[in-house]
């Protein structure tokens, strides 16, 4: 949700990595990203966030991610 009006945020999270010795697991990962729906936080945050905290959970080699949203905005 957008921090400032509490309006619905709408996006696609794209992740893209080389993996060292651990992985993604799937489930994991969508509990992880259902954690963010009531949380009001930036777009660009989250973006950071998630590269941030994927960085600490498995150490990959490579890691890009790549936040696509819908525009902001009220009526």
């Amino acid at each position: 949700v957008c921090p400032k009006t509490g309006l619905p945020d709408f996006g696609t999270i794209m992740i893209e990595y080389i993996p060292r010795e651990k992985c993604l697991e799937l489930k994991s990962l969508k509990e992880y990203f259902l954690a963010y729906r009531n949380i009001g936080i930036f777009h660009e945050n989250v973006v950071n966030k998630v590269l941030e905290d994927l960085v600490k959970a498995v150490d990959p080699m490579y890691l890009k991610v790549v936040g696509d949203y819908n525009v902001r905005g009220g009526v």
